[in-house]
């Protein structure tokens, strides 16, 4: 066999690093791959030689037994945990922290900064949740699905944005920038809904120790400490105490990322002293005669001063989000697509929302209905009476018809919607509901997810072409 050659490998390798930071850093490629993600779980979980390992090894307990030496104590830790809880119980508190750092980010000095800014946006984002959830609240009164409500009420932005970017300047600016920081404001709510909403029962000792810890990072904070360290034990800490007090665990990363710092450890005046005179010990270190070539001993020295310097003059806040982006879009969500999508169809009645059942309700109905019809109409009401209250204002070169088929891609609930989905149907404390029935209202709810934002997807994309058209038409007229 013929060897290849050092030079094409290295430069076909090189080539498809370019390839691949191009590809990531598209505003819809996180899309493309949570949408792989999905297809493959729904093949994963239905095809007969993958089904049963694949639902085997989501359900593989990974919990820990401690015992102590004479067998008297059994320490168990985390409790009930497997690689699907682990999933979405561990790795969803970084998708959460993350989140909560981008909206902390946007409140403090982007979309939702200033009133101005954010009333039009956030008003939009509430009308977007309370209609879905009247929509499903109408269908499924009184019925054990009821609890779903907060399932149609998420947007998803990674999809919903992806979307815009593809469909180009046919959208306004301003609709782009409404739409983000609509789904920022949309995600804010949706954490507050799961924790006020889809906790379980309150241990309040350990609550109130948490409380206690988050209190201890809010003081350091105020005295200036922002070393990560300082943060990320204490992170470690609240979620393991959420977890047993029956607060959802990822309620920890947000609250923890409100608390990271977004101030500096090094002020302009302290960075330009520290950086002016590094730079000129690399200036001087040029003199030095060296036969080694840039950089050299002192040099390198000097580098590593400069590089360290710049990393304490971004805040934390910002370089953890910087850091922890890439792993949440192209890892932690495509691994939570992987293990909650994967729905078995046993019951061809998963695909027929239509079905009313006199018990069970319909959540598909509710979920469909409350994010092709819900969502759009939500937003676009919301945004009209914040207009004619004069507390908004609308975007700029924006038409109403414009909004309302924009406001169609925030029926796009995907991510959010199936984590919801995973917590709801479970019934009261004092009435809970036969585990079996619960899981086949959630398979159902996954499917009716899909649906929902594939169809709120198209419509949105061809109504949009559609007014885009139509305007440019009257435009030229």
């Amino acid at each position: 066999m013929a060897l290849i050659p050092v030079k094409w490998w290295t430069k076909e390798v090189y080539n498809f690093h370019i390839s691949q930071d191009r590809f990531t850093k598209q505003p819809w490629s996180n899309g493309v791959i949570l949408l792989g993600c999905v297809v493959l779980a729904m093949l994963l979980a239905n095809l007969p030689f993958t089904k049963d390992a694949y639902h085997n090894f989501l359900n593989t307990s990974i919990t820990h037994h401690i015992v102590s030496p004479d067998g008297s104590v059994n320490w168990v830790f985390p409790k009930d945990m497997t690689i699907e809880k682990f999933i979405n119980d561990i790795l969803m508190v970084i998708f959460f922290f993350t989140v909560g750092l981008e909206i902390k980010r946007e409140i403090k000095c982007g979309e939702l900064s200033s009133p101005k800014k954010a009333l039009l946006p956030v008003i939009a984002a509430f009308g977007g949740v309370i209609a879905p959830a009247i929509i499903f609240t109408l269908i499924n009164k009184g019925t054990v699905s009821a609890s779903g409500w907060g399932i149609p009420t998420a947007t998803d932005i990674a999809f919903a944005v992806g979307i815009l970017s593809i469909l180009g300047d046919k959208v306004p600016v301003s609709l782009k920038v409404f739409l983000t920081a609509l789904a920022i404001a949309d995600d804010l709510i949706a954490i507050l809904v799961v924790a006020l909403f889809y906790g379980g029962k309150i241990n309040l000792l350990l609550l109130g120790i948490a409380i206690l810890v988050i209190a201890f990072v809010a003081l350091e904070k105020t005295l200036g400490e922002k070393r990560a360290i300082f943060y990320i034990i204490p992170a470690i800490v609240v979620w393991a105490l959420f977890y047993y007090s029956g607060i959802h665990a990822t309620m920890s990363g947000v609250v923890i990322a409100f608390l990271i710092p977004m101030e500096p450890r090094y002020n302009m005046a302290k960075y330009h002293r520290r950086d002016r005179i590094n730079w000129e010990g690399l200036l001087e270190s040029e003199k030095i005669s060296t036969k080694e070539e840039f950089p050299n001993g002192p040099q390198r020295h000097y580098l590593r001063h400069i590089s360290n310097l710049a990393r304490k003059a971004i805040p934390l806040s910002y370089r953890m989000e910087h850091a922890l982006n890439p792993w949440v879009n192209f890892f932690i969500m495509p691994i939570f697509a992987l293990a909650n999508a994967g729905v078995e169809i046993a019951d061809p009645s998963y695909f027929n929302i239509f079905h009313v059942d006199a018990q069970l309700g319909s959540p598909g109905l509710g979920i469909f209905l409350g994010l092709l019809l819900g969502k759009p109409i939500g937003i676009t009401l919301a945004a009209l009476l914040a207009i004619k209250l004069k507390i908004g204002q609308m975007p700029d070169k924006a038409s109403w018809a414009m909004l309302f088929a924009v406001a169609c891609l925030g029926g796009i609930g995907f991510t959010m919607s199936i984590f919801v989905d995973t917590l709801s149907f479970g019934g009261s404390l004092a009435n809970p509901i036969d585990p079996d029935i619960t899981q086949h209202l959630r398979d159902a709810g996954k499917i009716a997810v899909l649906m929902g934002s594939l169809c709120s997807g198209l419509l949105g994309s061809l109504l949009i072409s559609l007014v885009h058209k139509f305007e440019k038409k009257k435009a030229v007229a």
